[in-house]
């Protein structure tokens, strides 16, 4: 399995292409703009794009899921509690002020436990981490962990926009997040921090926001 981070779109949002390396299957993780090179980017290490995986329904993360869509076929993968608000009107009146396209609804619809997979090397286990949305989602490899909004880098994801909460956030990153073994990378949705990923480890140690 390999990861390449690419950090697309206006709002400092980071993709991730996780590709299977024996077999050329790939899944995309928020594709939040700039498409057209996140598939250059795929062919160039020699892989097919067989999942779109949002890990919530934001139109900052979503905004991709159209063009990309339509570039490679392939189905647009949420949690059950986003999949609603991500295509609702007031998703798509924030997707305009963006200046983002809206999303097509997705083509599956995912919950806590279930596998994601590509290929034969990729398996991303959901994590459903509520608190930055209902329906927000981590998802978990052995030794890797994409946060989206959850957790960042030295920060924690906002809970003023609608179905957002604090309590529910902390919870989630102390049950779901903390637990996970101290080495395990984290990757995630925005480049907010001094560094592009961290370690459970290091935020539970570092983080401002969790003590």
């Amino acid at each position: 399995m390999k990861i390449v981070q690419m950090m697309v779109g206006q709002m400092t949002v980071y993709a991730y292409l996780v590709g299977c390396e024996k077999t050329g299957q790939a899944l995309a993780i928020d594709p939040a703009g700039n498409e057209d090179r996140i598939v250059a980017e795929a062919t160039r290490q020699g892989w097919t794009i067989v999942g779109i995986v949002n890990t919530h329904g934001h139109p900052d993360h979503t905004c991709g899921n159209t063009r990309l869509k339509e570039l490679t076929g392939a189905p647009i993968l949420i949690h059950q509690d986003d999949a609603g608000p991500m295509v609702s009107r007031e998703a798509q009146q924030f997707a305009a002020m963006l200046g983002c396209a809206g999303t097509p609804p997705a083509d599956r619809t995912l919950s806590h436990g279930e596998t994601v997979s590509a290929g034969q090397e990729v398996a991303l286990t959901v994590i459903h981490t509520p608190g930055h949305s209902p329906g927000s989602m981590c998802l978990y490899t052995p030794g890797h962990v994409f946060t989206g909004d959850t957790l960042f880098v030295g920060a924690v994801g906002r809970t003023d926009l609608p179905g957002g909460s604090w309590s529910q956030m902390l919870k989630s990153i102390q049950e779901h997040i903390l637990t996970l073994p101290d080495d395990t990378v984290v990757w995630p949705g925005h480049d907010y921090g001094d560094s592009p990923s961290s370690t459970v480890g290091e935020q539970r140690e570092h983080n401002p926001f969790l003590h």
